[in-house]
């Protein structure tokens, strides 16, 4: 029996349990990129189809000097991987924390790995007063008993990017009390000009900084992301007991193209400042939803009537949103939609207000 579907992007799920024609479904719940697979990419794999007929280097040498070259990092510091996700399971495994600290709501995978080996876990809940946003309260809770925090920023569903000040405290509280600090910045390549906490490597060994190339260069299907930390012994015995081969030669050589593409990376954030200030604006002035400001490609929103079902309601227009109800902290109201082209984008503004003019009708009257 297949797992119940936890993430965005389940297009042919979704539709066999509605009766829907997956190809005529437009994708809202999974935070591609839609300007597609880098030309440059494209052009290298058909230019290289013979990879697939040998073994990748099992060290993936120029990868992770690819890696190194782009991040600015020493190439020791840098650990490539089938996806941030294989990372988060074998980077917890090293670990083998006993007590973590996760902020809520935030990516599934994160539980998933810490339960995985054991961990008790201890939710910290990110309230919609604060704009789901962590606060010093944080770091009340991380005391001698907690030695590990997962952080995502931007965080995934709700789209913010944590204070920069902030994140600098529980930097430094984390590493003067020995807590493993485990950063997701899989969206940070969407926030144009921002390094992250790079930076802050080579003084705090206890920081691992998880990366994504999938969302940013539209590579969902090749699987590519990678891990920074200046703990080299940590990252040199992940490297030892990690199965061989676990990234393909395919998924290899996109990672030492896509980086190097700054005309792809110029016209995303071209198509993001016009698409995100686009898209927030219009729902913002849709009556019956809260939408709260992006940082990256994915807007987070709360629909204010008790009775609506939202993904179901958009899926009568071939529409497909992100229910929330499945993560922590959260309930059947809250959302995610990703960022499209300008078109899809019109298309779910038109969708969204066809359905909430409905509900509305149906709204009960008081007084």
């Amino acid at each position: 029996m297949a797992r119940a579907a936890q993430h965005g992007g389940n297009v042919l799920e979704i539709a066999e349990r509605h009766g829907l024609d997956a190809s005529e479904i437009i994708d809202f719940s999974a935070n591609i990129n839609p300007l597609g697979m880098p030309d440059s990419l494209r052009q290298a794999i058909v230019d290289n189809l013979a990879l697939a007929e040998r073994y990748p280097d099992i060290e993936y040498r120029h990868l992770h000097r690819a890696i190194a070259r782009h991040t600015q990092t020493p190439v020791e510091w840098c650990m490539a991987g089938n996806g941030a996700t294989e990372l988060i399971f074998s980077l917890v495994a090293k670990l083998a924390p006993r007590r973590a600290v996760l902020p809520v709501p935030g990516f599934a995978e994160y539980r998933r790995a810490l339960e995985r080996i054991g961990c008790d876990i201890i939710d910290v809940q990110l309230n919609e007063a604060d704009d789901f946003q962590p606060t010093d309260a944080l770091l009340s809770v991380l005391d001698e008993q907690i030695d590990c925090l997962f952080l995502c920023t931007p965080n995934n569903p709700t789209g913010q990017q944590p204070d920069a000040a902030l994140l600098g405290r529980i930097v430094q509280h984390c590493h003067e009390r020995g807590i493993a600090l485990i950063v997701d910045e899989s969206f940070i390549d969407f926030i144009a000009g921002a390094t992250g906490l790079v930076a802050m490597l080579a003084d705090h060994p206890r920081l691992y900084l998880l990366r994504s190339l999938t969302k940013f260069y539209a590579i969902p299907g090749l699987r590519l992301g990678y891990l920074l930390s200046a703990d080299i012994a940590t990252l040199d015995a992940m490297r030892c007991d990690r199965e061989p081969w676990t990234i393909n030669a395919f998924a290899a050589l996109a990672g030492e193209v896509v980086m190097a593409d700054d005309p792809y990376r110029v016209a995303t954030y071209q198509w993001l400042a016009r698409e995100q200030a686009y898209l927030f604006d219009a729902l913002s002035r849709l009556p019956g939803i809260k939408v709260w400001q992006p940082a990256a490609n994915y807007l987070f929103l709360r629909s204010c009537s008790a009775a609506l079902e939202l993904q179901q309601a958009l899926l009568c227009h071939n529409v497909l949103i992100r229910h929330c109800a499945n993560y922590p902290g959260l309930d059947q109201h809250y959302y995610r939609v990703a960022i499209r082209s300008h078109e899809e984008n019109r298309t779910l503004v038109a969708a969204m207000t066809a359905v909430l003019e409905t509900a509305a009708l149906w709204e009960p009257r008081h007084g």
